[in-house]
């Protein structure tokens, strides 16, 4: 059966699932080889994670803090201010930290890695580097994908740690929620498995922003206007995408890693 040109957008799904996939399958076809150019990853995990550790840092710090206020105001209601800390906490590890850093680097990273790779192509730079026998996925993809995949756990890490501190902060010393009950309940219901689906997350999402950049990249055409229409796709793709792997990751993690019991 033949279905009528009437699916325009369906098939440009199917076209760029299929290229992406290709892409990561490439990718890490090169990687599982051995084919990783180190210098290249180093100069990568500086311009991304290093690079991005400001922005990281404060949606980190303002997250957290006004994350802490809006439960306070709804829980001191209730008498139950001292939950505070673990409800701040576990979200933070669970949803807000990974989600939040992933859409902050997307912005970000991914932008300029479909700009960067978008210029190399219309300008037939990557045509050069094909004419010296130089794989454009070793060259190009295969040292952001790593380096992502090595700065985007950390950056969530990052992005956790401030937004926790600042919510100590607002708790403590702005809403007078006692220090010894907010930690002790933050400690007693926060578990070594929310760490883990932080950095599960996390590591997904530098995946997903590494490839769905550098594919916009080689698919750039049509010269400035191209770079720019491949750099507004990359940001949108990503951000959609991780939004949409969010939903299921959190679905299939909760049942490897169900929410534990207190620690007394």
């Amino acid at each position: 059966m033949k279905f009528p040109y009437s699916f325009p957008l369906t098939r440009a799904f199917s076209l760029y699932m299929g290229q992406a996939s290709l892409l990561a399958w490439e990718a890490f076809t090169s990687i599982l080889a051995g084919r990783i150019r180190w210098r290249l990853v180093l100069r990568q995990v500086v311009e991304i994670g290093f690079g991005s550790q400001a922005v990281v840092i404060v949606t980190g710090i303002f997250t957290g803090a006004v994350f802490t206020a809006q439960i306070f105001f709804q829980f001191n209601a209730l008498n139950m201010s001292t939950a505070v800390g673990p409800v701040v906490s576990v979200a933070l590890f669970r949803e807000l930290g990974p989600v939040l850093t992933g859409l902050m680097v997307a912005g970000r990273v991914g932008a300029a890695m479909s700009a960067e790779i978008g210029t190399m192509k219309v300008t037939e730079q990557i045509d050069a580097l094909r004419a010296l026998a130089v794989n454009p996925i070793d060259y190009l993809v295969v040292p952001r994908a790593v380096a992502m995949m090595i700065s985007m756990p950390l950056l969530v890490g990052e992005c956790i740690f401030f937004a926790l501190s600042a919510s100590y902060f607002v708790a403590t010393r702005i809403l007078n929620v006692n220090s010894v009950f907010f930690l002790h309940h933050m400690e007693s219901y926060t578990h070594g498995k929310d760490m883990v689906m932080a950095l599960t997350k996390g590591f997904v999402f530098a995946v997903i922003v590494a490839i769905v950049g550098c594919q916009q990249g080689l698919s750039t055409r049509n010269g400035a206007v191209g770079v720019g229409r491949s750099t507004t796709d990359a940001v949108v793709i990503s951000s959609l995408t991780i939004l949409m792997v969010n939903f299921f990751l959190t679905m299939a993690l909760n049942i490897v890693f169900p929410a534990g019991q207190a620690r007394y």
